[in-house]
């Protein structure tokens, strides 16, 4: 546990992964402007899928920062960052195998979830997550399931709209799969010792 200790857990890199993450988010907002804007207000909360995933991380960090624990955005923070960060690397895989090619946008795209993904699991021995904190995370990602493909709220992206049925669901089983890794690491990850300094 010595890296969570001593790398991890220390503030300049707590500040500097808040930094990172909040530009990354903000940039992720905006790049789903055009589809907030087309869509009805009551589901703006649900479209932007990838920035609220790393926004509840930031807010964690935040907290983390000053010593203290909100367990709930943790929660959210590691099933979204995994479900999103994965769900976005395949979809820009599937893009680039679709056309034959490889696309400077769906690279960018990938590489940037996939490190949301590696960011959930290089946090989590820093959480303090309860029961009832999964249990409103599932509310609320399988929720958001359904925006997205019952009310068709998913991202906007390349030609993906064909496949929206079987998106949606390896997206369902992609929730299964996050949620399942988080009940493996309460049972089985523990954080022997403090690592805040």
């Amino acid at each position: 546990m010595a890296f969570w200790k001593y790398v991890m857990g220390q503030k300049p890199m707590l500040i500097t992964l808040f930094i990172a993450n909040l530009l990354g988010t903000i940039y992720g907002y905006i790049w789903y402007g055009n589809q907030l804007l087309d869509s009805k207000w009551y589901f703006w909360p649900f479209i932007p899928d990838s920035p609220t995933a790393t926004l509840f991380l930031i807010i964690a960090i935040a907290a983390i920062y000053f010593n203290k624990h909100l367990g709930l955005f943790e929660s959210l923070a590691f099933i979204t960052l995994i479900k999103y960060g994965v769900w976005a690397v395949i979809m820009n895989l599937f893009v680039m195998i679709h056309y034959g090619e490889l696309v400077p946008m769906a690279i960018m795209l990938m590489t940037s979830h996939g490190i949301m993904a590696i960011q959930a699991l290089m946090f989590y021995p820093l959480f303090h997550i309860k029961k009832w904190h999964i249990l409103v995370t599932m509310i609320w990602v399988f929720h958001n399931d359904v925006i997205d493909y019952v009310f068709h709220q998913y991202p906007v992206y390349s030609m993906l709209s064909q496949y929206e049925s079987l998106i949606g669901y390896f997206a369902f089983w992609l929730s299964i799969i996050s949620f399942l890794l988080l009940l493996y690491f309460q049972k089985n990850i523990k954080l022997r010792s403090k690592y805040l300094t």
